[in-house]
């Protein structure tokens, strides 16, 4: 078993109108704020407190995407819940899969006289627009799960994730472990099945099943990545297609659970899912149930990064940033790791938690 560790007050807000929470989320809390189908933010009010003078903190969150993911939602549910629990405000935006909009959103959530930031970057270069208006501003940013490039990361005040490469290595190295048992050294084909080309989270985690797999005994022709758009329908057809086109694939190396399904289908749509090793990323819970329920199954490794622990510390986080405490203290060096595990066939059943999503 390897388990790896790694002010301004808004007084604009109270003048939004409620929408509804988008469908796809399946989240909400009772006093947290959300975002319509259209990226619309939508405001509610949590138990009233705030830093000793009964005023209210403002926490804006420009989420990259919630449409079709169960892992944003949960990062974003996070978030609510720990506002809630702390009696802040959150305003949620959703750019959609828009860098053009989450730069207008962030500059929206500014104009709405948020406190803080935390910002879930759909390009981490893209959004230097809406990053340097958060810091002309004066306003903390926090950014959680997706990384800012190295040039806009000295602006935020604390970056929020799993520590992507040691995790995604550790998932490599149990899949090597597995294959040298299983296929005994003989040549391999592998494939990694990423989001989106030249995202700074795809190549890390890339990055780190790749050093991880290469600790297998025998030689590995790695086949060009492919890319799922962390979706299961958008992971389909690539999967399919190369999976087609290399009917020996031995190895596949899923960098989100939410694109699973889709992986398997293309698989076994090209009739080879019973020959393939899969190792996985995120640690959805029913991913970790199928290891105990099919313990001989395709997926023999899943690697955690608690997205509901994500959206909680972003916030904590942000409010340190509000009431004056300094990233030395609060997040040292600018970034803070989330503690995550490594569940296999043989472990699974001490991570598994029906209560939780991830």
């Amino acid at each position: 078993m390897r388990k790896h560790a790694t002010m301004r007050l808004a007084s604009a807000a109270a003048a939004l109108t409620s929408l509804t929470l988008l469908a796809a989320c399946g989240t909400g809390s009772d006093g947290g704020a959300t975002a319509s189908g259209d990226g619309q933010t939508t405001s509610g009010e949590t138990a009233s407190a705030g830093e000793g003078d009964g005023e209210t903190i403002v926490i804006g969150f420009s989420q990259r995407r919630l449409a079709g993911s169960d892992w944003w939602a949960t990062l974003l549910q996070g978030a609510e819940d720990k506002a809630a629990e702390l009696g802040a405000k959150i305003i949620v935006t959703d750019a959609g899969g828009d860098t053009v909009k989450q730069n207008s959103d962030i500059q929206t959530l500014l104009t709405q006289g948020v406190d803080a930031v935390i910002l879930n970057p759909h390009d981490p270069t893209g959004v230097a627009p809406g990053v340097a208006a958060v810091t002309d501003a004066g306003v903390p940013l926090v950014v959680v799960n997706s990384n800012l490039s190295e040039d806009l990361a000295p602006q935020q005040f604390c970056y929020v994730a799993e520590n992507q490469v040691q995790v995604a290595r550790g998932m490599g190295e149990e899949i090597a472990a597995w294959a040298d048992e299983n296929f005994g050294g003989e040549p391999v084909k592998a494939v990694v099945i990423g989001g989106y080309s030249g995202e700074t989270v795809t190549d890390l985690r890339n990055q780190g099943v790749v050093e991880g797999f290469e600790s297998y005994s025998g030689d590995v022709e790695w086949l060009p990545i492919r890319y799922g758009e962390w979706l299961p329908d958008k992971a389909l057809g690539p999967v399919r297609d190369i999976a087609t086109a290399n009917p020996d694939l031995r190895v596949v190396l899923s960098l989100s659970d939410v694109m699973l399904p889709g992986i398997k289908q293309g698989l076994d749509d090209a009739g080879i899912l019973d020959q393939v090793v899969i190792g996985s990323y995120d640690g959805q819970m029913s991913v970790v149930k199928e290891m105990i329920d099919n313990p001989t199954g395709p997926v023999q490794a899943n690697a955690s990064n608690e997205p509901y622990k994500q959206g909680q510390t972003a916030v904590e986080k942000a409010i340190a940033a509000i009431k004056g405490e300094t990233q030395d203290a609060v997040c040292p060096g600018g970034e803070f790791w989330i503690e995550t595990f490594l569940a296999t066939p043989a472990n699974a059943a001490e991570f598994y938690d029906p209560t939780r999503q991830f």
